[in-house]
């Protein structure tokens, strides 16, 4: 009992202890006190729907930030101002707030141009000014570190439109923009992103901030007289608005239009009215990415609510996403005013005062300034936008929605990051995939005019201007181009080769494209200049095409693009013929220098191959060294003709042999069919085979009138003096047949196409030698960025690659052919090189030299304990070996004819041992006993002092030689 009493006790007093503790607690918060500071709002037209709506967000971001930090000892007190959409209101508002107010800090102003100069005015006050609609990219040429942009800036969104721009090959952009601070500020930024997918900005339409309805009519119908039918829209929503309305009513929201708006507008999609989102149907935009977090769902009901309650009379207000940086913006400004404590928020006075509230000169400086600046750069946390976070004074979100306004709204077809590009999906974890700018990453879209065809992004103009499509009267080869005058005043006829590709490649294009030709003369009918005059008439806009042989050249294409050529590449050179079986020393030309030197080199070497191999045991191969050196050649050169007399007994030359007879019998079977072919073909043998020869004997040199081919020769060396013009190809017919001694030509230079037309007339007399020169083909001519360049090569490749080049091909040259065909081009030489037989010549080599090989291996074998005597030089030992192979091995099937024979070889072999251990200082004259079969085996070889290593003495003595001694 006593226990169960004590417990009761103990539990009472720590309940009136705990009791006492809450008392006390809340006894301490209601005494607690908060220091309110002071802090700005600029913003325009206070009582218009979007101002009410950015207000409302801020006090929800005070007011939720309080909520959640009950323990907060600061509290904002706004101070609002209206700068009346203006940018001196707005910098009087800001020198009130800071002078008198004593604010320190600044939310706001909303545009661009206000921001400006409210942020020389915090910086010189150490006032943070904090803008959650200031988006221009050159507030950060500013440089403040009191200025914070809780917005996206503008230059952030560049990459994610070029991307698109990108992604369906557009090559030409036209951004419309707000001539202020805030449309001019992004355009350098644009337009280099632009420059980095290869898309040109040929015009920028800059439309005033107050333009009226006409001026926005004229410039849109400017931009109806243009190619360019991509449009990148950067303009204020309001200015915006009336923008799309007149375009809509001029037809220009049709299939045949790309209309691409920037954040500025494609933001406040969600509060524009039904008309205006009618008219901008199958345009796509760039907006901020927004997470639909549960956070953000709860807050749009509270907001919905509490604002209804607040404005009655507002119907229908929805958010933005610079409505949620206000709130975020708010909330961070709390959040960095309670890190910095309640210290003094003063302001420290300047020198002197003034009755005046908006003098700049005298007004106080923050004293907490610089540490609620670096509060505000730590702040960190999770708002209604996304992370927010402040990195130098920029807010960091990167990533942005692409939209298509379909129906009443916008529909989501994809998403862009700067690690990644473009997205279906968005996958925040992947950061470091490959950059991706293809359009399957984008959901399908519905284009202006409720096309499902991606606009190919340029058009004719429709003002009903058509093509100018030059063409020259220069009719050297008319069958390519010919100008021929009407039947009617101002009126000509244009055909040929090069007009009916150039027709048959415009009427493949998948669009319609109307011009006319214009041939490039003067008033009397006759040619206005050369081809290089011709291309720059391109150049300087007097055509907007040119349909002729106009060659790909590299100086060329630095003023006008080619499309891809039509016709070979190439200049090269017409020469006469020649007989060449007037030639002394045609018997040489069939084989080249190189060839003769390696056959003469091989037969050479055979003959010595076949002399090491059977000298020893084939006695047609012994005798005196003149004699052998003589029978060697003799027997390697007779297999020319396969007229060898003497025999081969050696297994392994045998194999030599098989082999050179198989080198030999192809090689003369070649330079037989050589030979034939020069001394029967005359055709083959040019008169010149190569421009060298023309420049060194000064001949001279014609080239068609109005060609670049002049200027190529003169960079190569070629006398001005000595080139040649003709006009047509029956004057270049006319000088070469000439030649230059009569006033004609010894040569006819000209591109590949020209020279076929020329041989097809006249083949039976001239030939064609080259490519001397590498030039690209024919092709047509377009001005520089022409969007039809691309579309008109690949129409090319379908006419080249199909039926239609070779009916345009037989129309124009099958019928002035008259031979069968022109002849093959002929080059430099047309020997038989080393590059032909290099493989039958390893062979020949690789037998010969394995043979030999053999052979020295067992003979050094057979012979090595001759000279393995101790105590003797090197070069003693190599004489003896010297000695002999250069003896008959009468070990050979080839003199062992009887039995004496194979016993005189054994006393030889016994004589020579004896020699070896004979004095030299013995005088005896008689000659040696015949050798027992015991010393035969048992002879000193190896004794140092045998006379076998003494110099003078032959080693060797052998059969009837022997007995003489």
């Amino acid at each position: 009992m006593k226990m169960g009493k004590a417990t009761n006790l103990f539990g009472s007093f720590f309940f009136l202890v705990c009791l006492s503790i809450e008392f006390s607690l809340v006894v301490r918060g209601q005494n607690r006190t908060t220091i309110p500071v002071n802090v700005g709002v600029v913003l325009d037209d206070l009582d218009s729907p979007n101002t009410k709506v950015w207000l409302s967000c801020v006090n929800l971001g005070l007011s939720d930030f309080y909520t959640s930090h009950g323990s907060s000892t600061t509290r904002l007190a706004l101070s609002i101002r209206d700068s009346r959409e203006d940018v001196v209101d707005a910098a009087a508002a800001a020198l009130d707030l800071i002078k008198n107010d004593q604010v320190q800090a600044i939310l706001g102003p909303k545009s661009s141009m206000q921001a400006n100069f409210v942020i020389e005015l915090g910086d010189k006050a150490q006032v943070p000014i904090i803008s959650f609609s200031a988006t221009s990219p050159s507030l950060t040429s500013i440089r403040s570190s009191y200025f914070f942009r809780a917005a996206q800036n503008d230059s952030s969104q560049v990459k994610a439109i070029s991307a698109v721009v990108q992604a369906f090959g557009w090559r030409e952009a036209v951004p419309i923009y707000i001539d202020n601070e805030y449309g001019q500020g992004v355009i350098p930024y644009l337009v280099d992103a632009l420059q980095e997918v290869q898309a040109k900005v040929p015009y920028r339409s800059a439309i005033p901030p107050e333009a009226t309805d006409d001026q926005l009519v004229a410039e849109l119908y400017k931009l109806m007289t243009m190619q360019t039918r991509v449009f990148i829209v950067h303009v204020l929503p309001s200015l915006g608005s009336r923008l799309f309305a007149k375009a809509q009513e001029m037809d220009m929201m049709d299939g045949d239009y790309v209309w691409i708006m920037a954040s500025g507008m494609t933001n406040h999609l969600t509060t524009m009215n039904a008309s205006v989102i009618n008219s901008l149907q199958g345009a796509l935009g760039v907006r901020t990415y927004v997470p639909q977090t549960k956070e953000l769902v709860d807050f749009r009901a509270r907001w919905k609510s509490q604002f209804q309650k607040d404005n009655p009379t507002i119907i229908d207000a929805e958010l933005d996403v610079r409505a949620l940086w206000a709130y975020d913006a708010a909330f961070a400004l709390a959040m960095a005013v309670e890190n910095v404590g309640t210290k003094n928020f003063g302001f420290e006075k300047a020198n002197a005062s003034t009755n005046s509230s908006t003098d700049l000169e005298y007004f106080g400086v923050s004293q907490n300034g610089p540490e609620l600046c670096q509060s505000l750069s730590s702040t960190n946390f999770r708002g209604l936008s996304g992370d927010f976070s402040f990195v130098d004074g920029q807010l960091q979100n990167s990533v942005f929605e692409l939209v298509n306004v379909i129906g009443n709204g916008a529909k989501t077809i994809g998403f862009w990051k700067p690690q990644s590009g473009l997205e279906k999906k968005l996958n925040l974890t992947n950061t470091n995939g490959p950059y991706s700018t293809s359009k399957s990453n984008l959901a399908p879209i519905l284009w202006p005019g409720d096309s499902p065809s991606v606009p190919k992004g340029w058009e004719i103009p429709t003002n009903g201007k058509r093509l100018r499509v030059g063409v020259p009267v220069i009719d050297v080869f008319a069958e390519f181009v010919k100008v021929v005058p009407g039947p009617s005043t101002n009126t000509t006829e244009v055909f040929g080769f090069c007009i009916d590709v150039f027709n048959a490649a415009m009427a493949g294009l998948p669009y319609a494209v109307t011009y006319d030709f214009i041939p490039f003369a003067k008033p009397d009918g006759s040619s206005a200049g050369s081809y290089d005059d011709l291309v720059q008439q391109v150049f300087l806009g007097n055509f907007d095409a040119l349909a002729a042989d106009t060659t790909i050249r590299a100086n060329r294409s630095l003023y006008v693009d080619f499309t891809l050529p039509y016709t070979e590449s190439g200049v090269v050179m017409v020469v006469p013929m020649k007989d060449g079986k007037s030639n002394a020393w045609i018997f040489l030309k069939p084989l080249t220098g190189d060839l003769w030197l390696a056959s003469l080199c091989f037969f050479v070497f055979i003959g010595f191959a076949v002399w090491v191999l059977e000298h020893r045991i084939n006695e047609e191969f012994r005798g005196p060294p003149s004699h052998q050196i003589g029978t060697s050649f003799w027997f390697s050169f007779s297999t020319m003709v396969f007229a060898q007399r003497e025999k081969v007994v050696s297994n392994l030359a045998r194999f030599v042999v098989i082999v050179w007879v198989f080198v030999v019998l192809i090689l003369t079977q070649s330079y037989t069919a050589s030979l034939t072919s020069l001394l029967t073909v005359k055709q083959l043998q040019p008169t010149f085979s190569n421009l060298g020869d023309l420049i060194k004997i000064k001949e001279y040199i014609g080239y068609s009138e109005g060609s670049f081919v002049r200027e190529l020769l003169i960079q190569r060396g070629v006398d001005p003096n000595k080139l040649r013009p003709y006009k047509s190809s029956d004057e270049c017919h006319e000088f070469l047949t000439n030649r230059s001694a009569n006033g004609g030509i010894a040569a006819a230079i000209d591109e590949t196409p020209n020279m076929k037309l020329f041989l097809a007339k006249y083949c039976s007399k001239y030939t064609m030698i080259g490519p001397i020169f590498k030039t690209d083909g024919f092709g047509f001519v377009f001005p520089k960025g022409s969007p039809l360049v691309p579309d008109v090569s690949r129409a090319i490749l379908n006419v080249t690659e199909g039926d239609v080049m070779k009916e345009i091909e037989n129309k124009w040259f099958a019928g002035n052919a008259t031979c069968l065909d022109t002849k093959p081009t002929i080059s430099d030489s047309n020997s038989i090189g080393l590059d032909s037989f290099w493989g039958l010549f390893l062979i020949a080599g690789v037998s010969s030299s394995l043979s030999l090989i053999i052979f020295a291996a067992s003979f050094c074998y057979r012979h090595w304990h001759m000279v393995m005597t101790t105590g003797a030089s090197a070069w003693k030992r190599i004489k003896v070996m010297l000695r002999i192979f250069d003896q008959k091995d009468l070990s050979s099937h080839t003199f062992r004819k009887t039995g004496s024979q194979d016993g005189n070889y054994m006393y030889n072999a016994g004589s020579i041992a004896t020699c070896l251990e004979a004095s030299p200082n013995n005088n005896s004259t008689r000659p040696p006993s015949p050798p027992s079969p015991e010393s035969i085996g048992h002879s000193n070889h190896t004794n140092p002092n045998s006379p076998f290593f003494r110099e003078g003495i032959l080693p060797v003595v052998v059969g009837q030689e022997y007995s003489k001694m």
